[in-house]
């Protein structure tokens, strides 16, 4: 059994492969680009990848692949009617990052509404011990008590972040995308009301027709002018021009994004020209990557694959 990591630097430093070598032989690359990916899958009997496509064109050499395993939870990146087709089952991970990208959501939050970069500068620049007062008053900042935490997406990620939410004693409040999602413990409401009425708005949806540009300048006008918004779902759900037009315009206070329309972040980029840089604070999709998380991640690749060994189903997806 021949198993290949194509993609090795998604999985960042530190990560021990050898409980793999007990399933088979193992080959690591760092990172495939499209010219040498029939090489290396060639004789490949499973695959493990993050962001390369999986369709006819990327897998003709692969005579002998049974499994592709997906580092991550979506699975946008297969032509599931070619890998059917051809018998191959697809995995992916789930859970593993929750605890992480809650985290994550918070410290966007509190960065960016305590506009902790200004205040550390102040110390830093050594402003601060040259006046002549104990504290430096400078940008407002809020109590998060009371105010309404709205949420995109109650999944796991969703309700992790509800909960924490609650601890600071916010106001919670969801959206459901797709109109199925019903939860007791947190009061839904329309996208409308949750754009009106929401002090924050934190977006943990997956990308789909229903969410693609969901945030749009119209939306955007519907927010308060004090609200903050953060993205930690996917990136084309917000429209990045309207976002850098409406934090321009001062339709919204601030935003934190983990994710974005193209990733990495293009130069041109509509976001990097914001005019207050203070603003926004802009993470390069690191949210899910804590070390325990990607520690769990690649535990979980590797009993997805004893599970397909044993003919048992485990996180497959068709």
């Amino acid at each position: 059994m021949k198993i290949v990591f194509l993609e090795t630097a998604c999985l960042g430093e530190g990560i021990n492969y050898e409980m793999f070598s007990q399933i088979g032989d193992v080959e690591l690359y760092d990172y495939t680009p499209l010219d040498k990916l029939s090489e290396r899958v060639a004789d490949a009997d499973i695959i493990v990848l993050n962001k390369i496509p999986m369709n006819e064109s990327t897998l003709a050499g692969a005579k002998n692949l049974k499994l592709i395993c997906i580092t991550a939870t979506g699975t946008n990146i297969v032509d599931f009617a070619y890998t059917n087709q051809k018998g191959i089952t697809v995995t992916n991970v789930k859970g593993y990052s929750t605890p992480t990208v809650a985290q994550h959501t918070f410290a966007l939050y509190f960065a960016l509404a305590e506009q902790i970069a200004y205040y550390d500068n102040c110390v830093k620049s050594k402003a601060y011990s040259e006046s002549e007062m104990f504290v430096h008053h400078g940008p407002v900042f809020h109590d998060l008590s009371g105010l309404t935490w709205g949420i995109v997406g109650l999944g796991d990620i969703g309700k992790k972040v509800a909960q924490v939410a609650q601890v600071f004693d916010c106001k919670v409040q969801y959206y459901s995308t797709s109109g199925k999602n019903s939860n007791a413990d947190y009061r839904q409401v329309t996208f409308d009301e949750l754009l009106t009425t929401s002090d924050i708005i934190s977006i943990h949806a997956p990308l789909n027709e229903a969410t693609q540009d969901l945030f749009s300048t119209k939306a955007f006008k519907k927010m308060k002018k004090s609200a903050i918004i953060l993205n930690l779902g996917r990136g084309p759900i917000i429209n990045e021009q309207a976002l850098a037009d409406a934090l321009n315009a001062g339709e919204i206070a601030g935003a934190g994004l983990d994710v974005f329309t193209v990733e990495p972040l293009p130069l041109s980029s509509p976001l990097l020209e914001v005019k207050e840089k203070e603003k926004m604070i802009l993470t390069p999709h690191i949210a899910w990557a804590s070390a325990e998380a990607r520690t769990r991640l690649v535990q979980e690749v590797y009993w997805n694959i004893e599970a397909f060994l044993n003919k048992e189903e485990r996180n497959v997806v068709r």
